[in-house]
């Protein structure tokens, strides 16, 4: 019996090795040639540095989204193909059984003194000719009849699976190739990065932390404005609540269904979330020691029951879509125009997220990042 092996490909996030690109050099070796003092060049100020950095970041986020949905669907297709080829195999066994008992009732006609060309047109690589003569059919049992119509008809399901298990092997290629591609674009945006901060004097790195602290500074001004705003919503509407329940006569309160509220299950996942404040950031990481922005998102609504999908792409899709006024504990927040972060609204103007590569899971400003819009999983 054919014997069957499943791939052993495996894909590992490893970290990030220093690779850079034709152009993102030509753009780094711009900036570090100035920060040196080339001649004939300004060098940069801090800001632009700053501004440079931070969407080189931006672009690594974008690329690990994209790397993060090619491993998905390489995972998908590797599981598919191991399946079909698992089929194969057992309808491979399947078909030499058939195959050997076709040989007994050959062995047996012969026995007899059946016709010689039935035992061959019975082994042939085409049984389906056997059918096509009449008088040939009239030479066989009912059983003989049926365990040829199974032969032909596992063969046929068979040929189909390999091609299928073909096919899917491609595309399984192609997967792969597109999550080396993405593998690569990642690590040569955070080279790119690490190679212009490398540029900067240590009194400009002194500056740049005075540039960062000033827009964390902001940011929290934000959020403190939006947690006053909500917490005067919130005061009306309880106001609003309590004076509708006094006009109505007291009911006896149900017994429930016993399946968790939103609110229960945003509490999980926010509990999650707290729970892996000062784990670090790595690109295309899902925990438990580590994660990237929408990998800690779908871990924290995963312990909540909750499947999300992989990328802040399909993340934003799911749920009910919330204005920031009225974000609650636990929505998910994205950002940028391209939705390449994602963090989990905490409550205050506050969030939990896995910031970038450097950084640790912790809480910051929702503001500190352009808003793309919100959603509600649960």
């Amino acid at each position: 019996m054919p014997s069957h092996r499943k791939p052993r490909t495996r894909i590992r996030t490893a970290a990030p090795a220093v690779g850079i690109t034709t152009a993102a050099l030509a753009s780094v070796s711009l900036l570090a040639q100035s920060a040196g003092a080339a001649p004939g060049r300004p060098k940069p100020t801090v800001e632009e540095v700053q501004r440079k950095v931070d969407d080189l970041y931006r672009q690594a986020g974008t690329a690990t989204e994209s790397y993060n949905r090619a491993k998905e669907a390489t995972d998908d297709q590797r599981e598919k193909v191991d399946g079909l080829l698992d089929e194969v195999a057992r309808g491979t066994a399947r078909l030499n059984d058939t195959r050997r008992v076709l040989g007994n009732y050959a062995a047996e006609q012969y026995r007899t003194g059946g016709m010689a060309s039935t035992v061959t047109l019975m082994l042939a690589d085409d049984p389906q000719a056997f059918f096509d003569r009449n008088h040939l059919m009239k030479q066989l049992t009912g059983r003989e009849e049926q365990a040829l119509r199974d032969f032909e008809t596992e063969r046929a399901g068979i040929a189909k699976k390999r091609a299928d298990a073909t096919r899917g092997l491609e595309r399984l290629t192609a997967s792969q190739e597109a999550l080396r591609a993405g593998k690569k674009d990642v690590q040569t945006k955070l080279a790119a990065a690490r190679t212009l901060l490398g540029t900067l004097t240590a009194q400009e790195k002194a500056r740049l932390a005075a540039l960062e602290e000033k827009k964390q500074e902001e940011a929290r001004r934000k959020a403190a404005e939006l947690a006053a705003r909500q917490e005067a919503a919130r005061k009306a509407a309880e106001a609003a609540k309590a004076a509708e329940a006094a006009k109505k006569p007291p009911t006896v309160p149900g017994t429930g269904t016993g399946t968790p509220s939103a609110s229960t299950k945003a509490a999980k996942a926010l509990a999650f979330a707290r729970a892996q404040i000062g784990k670090p950031y790595v690109w295309g990481a899902t925990g438990p020691s580590s994660y990237d922005c929408s990998g800690l998102t779908q871990a924290a609504w995963k312990a909540a029951g909750v499947d999300l999908p992989r990328t802040t792409w399909d993340q934003v899709k799911v749920g009910t879509r919330v204005a920031t006024a009225e974000l609650r504990p636990g929505d998910l927040v994205f950002f940028y125009d391209d939705i390449s972060h994602v963090g989990m609204y905490i409550g205050n103007g506050m969030m939990i997220h896995a910031p970038k590569p450097g950084a640790y899971v912790r809480e910051e400003s929702i503001y500190y990042m352009p808003i793309y819009g919100s959603v509600r999983p649960a």
